[in-house]
């Protein structure tokens, strides 16, 4: 991945004394992922640019710090990081130019405090929001902003456009704040990072965006996407903020969720803990599309009179978790191919202090969709909430026959995305999930729903979940099988 950085002020070769890397040397900065490499491919006194290149180590990559990678199979090895500009490039950008960062030069004092002609350029970023996104992002900053989609395939432009855009920025701007712009921002856009966001990422936030990020009109977005959506640290950096700032109140704006499928607004906590602070009545918000979800499939589980459940994909265990909850179901049963979402949801359920009682009406176990398996038998119904799309459509075949064919609970529960709502999100492009294979429009939900039910013996009904929109349907469909 590469980064440069090009200035046509007089004499150029200044931008040698800002970021203490000398133009003619090339250096190279190890690091736990890959090497960090600048030099300068061009340096006179009308124009100089330098460039910061990073080759990843894959391998490393995934022994430093591979369980943050999606937890499928081959994820940790197959993906973008040693291509495109992200949270690693962000990170060799802040250890390698720190001092540039931090506005300091003792060669040359006077020159940190000046802004000067620059131009940025990234042939490759992930950008989940498409170039507009890096407008909305960059221009408030004093940036003019090109930002380019790449085609999946040149040769072929009916596939469309990917999800990496080129970013070229120009501006008179002081070369610091440059560099704190682009170090916030990358991981952003990106809207992920390599490594564990921790407490001490809220210092980061506030030293890289102290003069800038307060009052930025996506500060909402920036700080919920650079802190992982983790509420508390984003209240926080908050505080923090407004402390450096010159107002007293402030709020994160809400916004869609873009990771977690869209029209969950959680930061909506953090406004009204905002304003409850302010002595301010907080305005009740609709609540969250995974709260509805979940609540949908409970009421229809008991309409159906199930007593023993059978949670396929079970995830961190939410769901299992408010089963648990209701004496009614006698027997619940989390099963998910992730040895490391069963133990997340074995953390979160306390399953170590779990009094024996409910502790006896509960199995967690590893296993495949894709596979018959004994234990899947027996349970009056099975719930499939938001997996159906994670699987390869060349594959439903045999989830189909595993679930309904050889499990063959009395009632199977699927809810699945409804393609034709994404357009209501602002800042959706493409589908809800990086790891969603499909997603499907009412009809064709419908379609695979009914061929299904004929082809097993079971009937099917639908439901809305979320607000029934009149000309593209509720955001989320289920289907209600019943043998």
């Amino acid at each position: 991945m590469l980064l440069t950085i090009t200035t046509t002020a007089t004499p150029a070769t200044d931008l040698g004394f800002l970021l203490h890397k000398h133009p003619d040397r090339v250096q190279e900065f190890d690091r736990s992922f890959g090497t960090a490499t600048v030099f300068y491919p061009e340096s006179g006194e009308g124009r100089c640019t330098a460039a910061l290149l990073l080759e990843v180590d894959p391998i490393a990559l995934v022994r430093s710090r591979g369980k943050n990678s999606p937890d499928f199979s081959l994820s940790q090895y197959v993906n973008d990081r040693p291509y495109a500009a992200s949270s690693l490039l962000a990170v060799a950008l802040g250890d390698v130019f720190r001092t540039a960062r931090a506005g300091r030069c003792k060669a040359r004092p006077e020159l940190p405090g000046r802004p000067m002609p620059l131009e940025i350029r990234l042939p490759a970023l992930p950008c989940r929001g498409g170039p507009e996104l890096a407008v909305r992002l960059f221009e408030p900053l004093g940036w003019a902003v090109e930002a380019k989609a790449v085609p999946l395939d040149e040769g072929f432009p009916e596939w469309g456009d990917s999800r990496y855009v080129r970013l070229t920025l120009s501006g008179t701007v002081r070369l610091a704040d440059a560099l704190n712009h682009l170090y916030v921002l990358l991981p952003v856009l990106d809207d992920g990072k390599h490594y564990w966001i921790a407490p001490d990422e809220v210092d980061k936030l506030v030293r890289a965006g102290e003069g800038w990020l307060y009052g930025h009109p996506e500060r909402g977005l920036i700080m919920r996407r650079y802190l992982g959506r983790r509420w508390a640290l984003a209240r926080t950096a908050l505080a923090r903020l407004a402390e450096l700032g010159d107002e007293t109140e402030e709020q994160l704006e809400p916004a869609v969720d873009e990771d977690a499928a869209a029209g969950e607004t959680a930061a909506d906590e953090a406004a009204a803990v905002e304003a409850a602070a302010q002595g301010d009545v907080p305005e009740v918000k609709p609540k969250a599309l995974n709260v509805r979800r979940r609540e949908a499939v409970l009421e229809t589980l008991e309409e159906l009179g199930a007593t023993s459940v059978l949670d396929l994909g079970c995830g961190q265990g939410e769901l299992v978790g408010a089963l648990l909850a209701r004496p009614r179901f006698a027997r619940v049963a989390g099963m998910d191919v992730s040895a490391m979402a069963l133990t997340i949801a074995a953390r979160k359920l306390k399953l170590d202090r779990m009094p024996d009682g409910k502790r006896a009406r509960l199995t967690l176990f590893q296993g495949a969709l894709t596979y018959t398996d004994k234990r899947l038998s027996g349970y009056d119904a099975a719930v499939l909430m938001e997996v159906v799309e994670h699987v390869d459509p060349p594959r439903l075949a045999a989830l189909e026959r595993v679930v309904f064919g050889h499990a063959r609970p009395q009632h199977v529960l699927v809810t699945t995305p409804n393609i034709e709502y994404n357009p209501r999100y602002e800042f959706l492009t493409g589908l809800r999930h990086r790891d969603h294979r499909f997603e499907w429009t009412r009809a064709e939900f419908a379609a695979w729903a009914e061929r299904v039910a004929e082809q097993y013996g079971y009937q099917v009904t639908y439901k809305p979940v979320g607000d029934d929109d009149p000309e593209v349907g509720p955001p989320t469909q289920m289907g209600v099988f019943t043998r």
